[in-house]
């Protein structure tokens, strides 16, 4: 056992009613939200040992917990065939951000028609990446396309959280406006 000590037995007590909280904000969803927390506790108790003490246990179970809610989302988007590319096609505030679920083919209903646009878009999604610059392209394919934490980006590409927001709302306008040009 490493020489920084948790207590499971505490965990209840003390994180249940924060995680709880954190959670149903991201999930709007009370029974998912109880499932991902059990989840999150099951998870601490069979990874202890990986504990080092480098933070404090209430964020090392967050950490866990926020894997668990991209998971949630992985699997749900996944089994309903919606797209992982997020970004400003309409140019309104009000949508802005909005999936790009209703412009892809539903993976379970393919026809010819749906295979050849979800390749399109595929090809479109790849040249626009390309016109951006490196660091808007991993920014953009890091917290757009698979889903980082800001942190995890920020640590990885040594950037602080608020040039992560100013580089992915350039890369995304830009992503928008050559979708625009290129695909729609």
């Amino acid at each position: 056992m490493p020489n920084h000590q948790i207590n499971p037995n505490q965990w209840i007590d003390l994180y249940s009613d924060y995680l709880y909280n954190y959670t149903i904000t991201r999930v709007s969803d009370r029974e998912i939200a109880q499932d991902l927390v059990q989840d999150t506790f099951l998870a601490g108790l069979k990874s202890m040992k990986n504990f080092k003490g480098e933070a404090s246990e209430r964020t090392w179970l967050i950490s866990i917990l926020k894997r668990k809610i991209i998971d949630h989302y992985r699997k749900i988007n996944s089994n309903k065939g919606k797209a992982e590319v997020r970004i400003n096609y309409n140019g309104d505030a009000e949508t802005e951000g909005d999936w790009l679920e209703e412009r892809v083919a539903d993976p379970f209903d393919k026809t010819a028609e749906d295979t050849m646009q979800n390749s399109e878009l595929g090809d479109a999604i790849h040249n626009c990446l390309g016109k951006l610059s490196e660091k808007q392209a991993d920014v953009f394919k890091m917290k757009t396309i698979q889903g980082f934490e800001t942190e995890v980006i920020c640590n990885e590409l040594n950037i602080t959280a608020s040039n992560l927001w100013v580089i992915i709302h350039r890369a995304r306008t830009a992503m928008a406006d050559c979708l625009k040009e290129n695909w729609f």
